[in-house]
């Protein structure tokens, strides 16, 4: 049996340990201020998290430092508290604010296409910085797409507004500004200078647009679950956890 005395003693450490819980700041990944929101998840897309896949929903928040991977079929369309939103084409593999000590970084793009819509801020530093394997986006408020190659060739095209472009393997002083209707590509292995190949970005980001219009056709903007979707790189494999009240995929477009 414990005295009065003791279990009183013990009851105020409890509560002071009650307080400090309480009052102690929540960490990044907790924050739902610097979650992304899941707008639009369709076909195959999956999160994932805490090394294991997660079929994706609409109103869905996608963490700090978690992976987003789209399939064959797969698109999402994510909005930040601010309102800035960006969209995931198929074949894409991106973190989101992987660095939690700056969520200033906003999406690290492995490979595949981003388009990024970033509410405009006036004066300041840049509201958030884009990363390839070899480029670094800084952007204030802009319209633009980030498409990285299996090679590691990143694209970056303005639709309007300006972006900062820095060379990440081969870093210096020098930042070109790239403008609305302009593009760079980078490479790996060539200084940021020499790399750009206007004529091929103007291809390629003609490429992307058709690209785009494509998918708008077949997937639609109509929303709707990643119903079934297998493991990412699994070969086919079965539903992914928490898929098991995931709508049916939408129907295959008619034949042309």
């Amino acid at each position: 049996m414990y005295s009065a005395g003791a279990r009183a003693g013990a009851t105020a450490v409890l509560a002071v340990l009650l307080v400090l819980c309480l009052s102690a700041p929540l960490p990044a990944q907790m924050s739902s201020a610097d979650a992304a929101t899941v707008l639009t998840a369709v076909g195959q897309v999956s999160i994932i998290r805490d090394e294991t896949p997660w079929v994706v929903f609409p109103d869905q928040a996608v963490r700090v430092g978690e992976t987003i991977v789209t399939e064959e079929d797969g698109f999402a369309e994510l909005e930040l508290s601010d309102g800035s939103r960006f969209q995931i084409f198929p074949n894409s593999r991106v973190v989101f604010r992987k660095n939690p000590g700056s969520l200033r970084d906003l999406v690290d793009v492995f490979l595949g296409r981003v388009k990024f819509h970033i509410q405009k801020i006036t004066g300041g530093s840049p509201r958030y910085r884009i990363f390839t394997p070899t480029a670094v986006i800084s952007v204030r408020g802009t319209t633009f797409d980030v498409n990285v190659d299996a090679d590691e060739t990143t694209l970056v095209a303005v639709d309007e507004g300006v972006v900062g472009v820095m060379h990440r393997l081969l870093p210096s002083a020098n930042e070109i500004a790239v403008g609305a209707g302009e593009s760079i590509i980078v490479y790996a292995n060539a200084p940021l200078a020499k790399a750009v190949d206007k004529a091929k970005a103007v291809r390629i980001a003609s490429d992307l647009a058709r690209t785009a219009a494509s998918i708008w056709n077949r997937l639609g903007r109509s929303g709707g679950g990643s119903g079934g979707a297998p493991v990412p790189g699994g070969g086919g494999g079965g539903p992914l956890p928490g898929d098991e009240q995931a709508p049916e995929p939408p129907p295959a477009p008619p034949a042309q």
